[in-house]
């Protein structure tokens, strides 16, 4: 197990687990609107109908992002657990602990993120 001891552990995992509960509130929330839209023509006009969808697509892309960030968020959680919270995926360096401030769910250092992004 590595541990970084340069950072407060017990922040981070307030902070993660405060955001997974509420990833899960939010997501009961928005199961409405990503229900299918009815294609009903006589109680709904054409324009209402592609706006309702264009709102659906809109709530399952949020949806998509929102799954995404639990999935970090809880492999964060898992990381801290094992002892190798706080170091890149990639290439094990030490994760600044400013940057874990901004987002404790990153798993990747700066430079990483940096060269993912250029790809």
């Amino acid at each position: 197990m590595i541990y970084n001891n340069n950072i407060d552990l017990k922040y981070f995992k307030k902070r993660l687990e405060e955001r997974l509960e509420a990833i899960d509130v939010g997501k009961n929330a928005d199961n409405e609107k990503s229900k299918p839209v009815e294609l009903d023509q006589a109680r709904m006009g054409r324009l209402s109908r592609m706006d309702a969808m264009q709102q659906q697509a809109m709530s399952q892309a949020t949806a998509h992002l929102v799954d995404a960030e639990y999935r970090r968020v809880k492999i964060a959680l898992e990381r801290m657990e094992s002892g190798e919270y706080g170091y890149c995926m990639n290439c094990d360096e030490e994760i600044a602990e400013g940057r874990l401030r901004v987002d404790p769910s990153l798993l990747t250092c700066i430079s990483c993120a940096r060269a993912s992004e250029e790809q």
